[in-house]
């Protein structure tokens, strides 16, 4: 998984509460996921007319947003299904960043797990960001957990401290717990002397 410290890219303000999987990535859409990749399916309702024709009324089919590597919304952003596809989909759209005030909690632990890093902010906050999304470039630094907007303006927000670390790492759980392989190798050893019928 690539790592993600510091993302500084245009922002689409898409500001619609309850956007679920099945918006983000079309159920129907899950027959060409494999053969065409995921990002001509993200919000494939939305992005076209009938099968594919580009409907230009749509904002990622829009200049700047078109480019867009952070995306804003409004409250309870993939809610509904389990749908692993959803934040595949937006990563393979070039989407890193998704700023919400909530998530829905099976889609949120999938983007860490995607290379998509989920940052909540009050609706104020996002609101800020959407306003001057054509104004210029916003910057979400992981590392200190902070939103920078156009005009300067800093917003802090928290993620949960092992998947943080697993995506400044870049690296997957199975990668994160070999990384401490030494001090679970210690514990083993205090363990065994102390419960060798463990063992």
């Amino acid at each position: 998984m690539e790592a993600l410290r510091v993302i500084t890219g245009i922002a689409a303000p898409i500001m619609r509460s309850n956007v679920d999987t099945d918006q983000i990535v079309p159920s129907k859409e899950l027959v060409r996921v494999h053969s065409e990749g995921y990002a001509a399916s993200l919000f494939a309702t939305w992005r076209y007319i009938g099968d594919r024709t580009i409907n230009p009324d749509f904002l990622l089919n829009q200049s700047p947003w078109r480019n867009a590597a952070i995306l804003l919304s409004a409250e309870n952003f993939g809610c509904g299904s389990s749908r692993e596809d959803a934040p595949k989909a937006l990563r393979a759209f070039g989407i890193r960043v998704v700023i919400a005030p909530s998530f829905g909690g099976i889609f949120f632990n999938n983007c860490f797990r995607n290379g998509v890093l989920p940052v909540e902010l009050p609706i104020d906050e996002v609101q800020c960001l959407a306003k001057q999304a054509i104004d210029g470039v916003v910057t979400v630094d992981l590392e200190s957990q902070s939103v920078t907007a156009p005009d300067g303006q800093r917003f802090g927000f928290q993620s949960p401290g092992v998947l943080r670390q697993m995506m400044l790492a870049g690296v997957d759980e199975i990668d994160f717990i070999l990384s401490l392989s030494a001090p679970i190798g210690v514990f083993r050893q205090t363990d065994r002397a102390l419960r060798p019928w463990i063992y």
